[in-house]
């Protein structure tokens, strides 16, 4: 089995600004967005660690928690190889959403990151559809983040009255 050590070790070598998370046992990689994409395509193409399954694709928002950036995309992959999960987090402010898209490296980002986008507001840019996929085009906003009221804008009378 694939351990966290081996995987930090090859990591840190061709990503020297990649910091390491290990929570109970689980491993995440933070990574500046302008080497984001190089290294989703390295765990994916690296035969040792071949992170060939985009499991999912989220955000985190920090509104009021003091940190900059506001918000992480985050990527959650699998290997098949070696039974193995780790999560990919790069920070994102608020006044620049662009993310690159990794719809290149994994068919299925096609539908997370269109997912994340709406939820969200990422800018996944190269991305061959970025479009709403759960809310309606007249729908305002991005509800997964902590600003958005928990009652909504009033959207639910929006979408009654579009019956």
């Amino acid at each position: 089995m694939l351990e966290n050590k081996t995987i930090i070790e090859a990591v840190q070598d061709k990503f020297p600004d990649a910091t390491f998370e290990e929570f109970r046992e689980q491993l995440a990689i933070r990574i500046p967005r302008d080497h984001l994409f190089d290294l989703m395509k390295f765990l994916k193409e690296d035969k040792t660690l071949a992170f060939d399954y985009l499991t999912d694709v989220t955000g985190v928002d920090y509104l009021k928690m003091e940190r900059d950036p506001r918000f992480d995309v985050v990527y959650h992959l699998y290997s098949f190889k070696n039974n193995v999960r780790v999560r990919v987090k790069c920070g994102i402010a608020e006044t620049d959403m662009d993310v690159p898209s990794m719809v290149p490296l994994w068919k299925a980002a096609t539908w997370l990151e269109r997912e994340a986008f709406e939820m969200f507001g990422f800018q996944f840019k190269g991305h061959p559809d970025l479009r709403r996929l759960l809310l309606p085009d007249v729908f305002e906003g991005f509800p997964l983040r902590k600003d958005y009221p928990l009652r909504g804008r009033g959207e639910r009378d929006v979408i009654l009255n579009l019956k």
